[in-house]
């Protein structure tokens, strides 16, 4: 680079040299006509000279007059003729009486010009004037310069030129050596090739990376992505430069993101995604230039998670309800053994008749099978932890408007947030109430707990808000928020109040036109 930007200053100072050298001598020319016309015109009209060119001898008069104002000129000639071209001063003498080499025409027709012309001194430039008397010409008087004479002014001038054209030089070429070295500074002494390469590697790994990829620089604005990112974000390419508040993002994520802290597995949900967001500073010989955020795509693996809690949730409670079996056997073997066997088969009969009585009104009301297993999963869960679950009568599910996977989602969330609410409460009591058919979905959860402040209510399910301090299945706030994305999916809606119980109310209604 340093090399062609000085080829650039020297090829910039040879042309401008030669140029101001072609300009200086068309100037010298010019102001030696100039000068030649004027002197020709202040000779002409001198009344030494009128007078004698009516003399018998003009040239005794005119030939000192002719050399006093040549020398005095610094001119080369002043000869005055007659209108035939036969001169009567010469610097050389012994040209006195002879014609002069060049043109009068235009002079002997009261015209005055100037010309280029090669005559007994060499090639000069000249001025040709008429001698005019009352407006009769009768005379011609011509000055001139010797082209050598107007090139030796032009050499004298030509150190000054070069002068110029060596300081332009050696300012461009420490301009230029200045710009190289700010350059490769910039660069980190990387050069073009060596750029170029790092840049199409660069771009070949963004493209492939299946994460997402932002740089941010100190101001917090977005300097960089990749195509993966704009997907998870929803963004396009002309984010780039936007601050993140310009963004449109979650505000979780905005100010996560904002934020001068590390972020390890931080997990979001934007739009009708889930995302793992890490972030970490970008440092260049101990200098923070901004930032590094990546981003994962973990809303299957998430939905997934929740419904295996979903299933541990079940398969704890089937648990709790064979050690509850065990119990119950254990109980009525000892009534036997103590002699009693008809309080034995009373005490059977009776939790048989429990126990059947809520599987009967399960499958009576609820077709789904598992729907129905996970409230009966939920109602032991529940009677573990000290909560009563109640489900209203009027639940009915005839047909779903979600999937399988999504209902077992949105009601294990709600009736687990539920549960953990009510168990802290003095009631500890949780109402369902559930229609759902072929095209709507009504859901309705209460519980006696503490309940969501009136300012949170609007985010609950938007940015993984949460009560609790963790939540090791699904990372913190994560339910609701992908209840909140279910619904929003089907085009549903999800309201947060407060409970008759004391606590708060979710609703949810997904269909008929909700």
């Amino acid at each position: 680079m340093l090399v062609w930007q000085l080829v650039v200053v020297l090829t910039l100072v040879i042309g401008g040299t030669a140029l101001a050298w072609i300009d200086a001598r068309s100037d010298s020319r010019s102001t030696a006509r100039d000068r030649a016309l004027d002197i020709s015109l202040a000779v002409a009209t001198s009344p030494t000279v009128r007078t004698a060119l009516d003399d018998p001898d003009p040239s005794t008069a005119l030939q000192p007059y002719a050399e006093r104002v040549r020398r005095a000129t610094d001119t080369d000639f002043v000869v005055v003729m007659n209108t035939s071209g036969v001169r009567y001063s010469h610097p050389d003498p012994g040209n006195i009486g002879k014609t002069f080499l060049g043109h009068i025409t235009h002079a002997v027709r009261g015209q005055s010009f100037t010309e280029n012309y090669t005559g007994t001194l060499g090639p000069s430039v000249r001025a040709v004037v008429p001698v005019q008397v009352d407006g009769t010409v009768h005379g011609l008087v011509s000055v001139g310069i010797t082209n050598q004479k107007v090139d030796k002014q032009v050499f004298a001038a030509l150190p000054r030129i070069i002068g110029a054209a060596l300081g332009a030089g050696l300012l461009g070429a420490l301009g230029a050596w200045l710009v190289s070295r700010r350059l490769r500074r910039q660069t980190h002494g990387l050069g073009e090739q060596e750029i170029t390469r790092m840049y199409e590697y660069y771009d070949a790994v963004l493209r492939a990376v299946r994460e997402g990829l932002l740089l941010l620089d100190p101001a917090g604005r977005l300097t960089l992505m990749n195509e993966e990112a704009a997907r998870l974000l929803g963004i396009d390419e002309s984010a780039v430069g936007t601050s993140l508040a310009g963004l449109g993002l979650e505000p979780g994520l905005v100010a996560a993101l904002a934020s001068g802290e590390v972020l390890h597995d931080g997990v979001h949900v934007v739009g009708d995604r889930v995302l793992v967001v890490n972030k970490a500073p970008a440092r260049w010989e101990r200098r923070e230039v901004g930032s590094v955020v990546t981003l994962r795509d973990r809303t299957e693996l998430q939905s997934v998670t929740a419904e295996l809690d979903t299933v541990r949730g079940l398969a704890e409670a089937l648990r709790a309800q064979d050690h509850e079996s065990t119990n119950r056997m254990h109980t009525m073997v000892s009534v036997i053994e103590i002699g009693r066997p008809q309080d034995a088969i009373e005490f059977a009969t009776r939790e048989l008749d429990v126990a059947r009585r809520l599987a009967d009104r399960m499958v009576e009301s609820i077709e789904e099978p598992v729907v129905a297993a996970l409230l009966l999963g939920k109602t032991t869960q529940a009677v573990e932890r000290g909560v009563e679950l109640t489900i209203d009568p009027s639940t009915r599910v005839s047909g779903m408007v979600l999937t399988a996977h999504e209902a077992v989602t949105v009601l294990g969330n709600l009736l687990d947030n539920a549960i953990d609410a009510a168990q802290s409460s003095d009631d500890k009591l949780v109402r369902l109430t559930l229609t759902s058919s072929a095209d709507l979905l009504r859901l309705r959860v209460e519980d006696s707990g503490a309940g969501v402040a009136p300012a949170d209510r609007a985010s609950v399910f938007v940015r993984g808000w949460s009560t609790k301090s963790s939540d090791e299945a699904t990372g913190r706030g994560i339910g609701l928020a992908l209840v909140g994305q279910i619904v929003r999916r089907h085009g549903g809606s999800a309201d947060v109040r407060t409970s008759p119980l004391g606590g708060a109310e979710f609703d949810v209604q997904v269909g008929g036109g909700a």
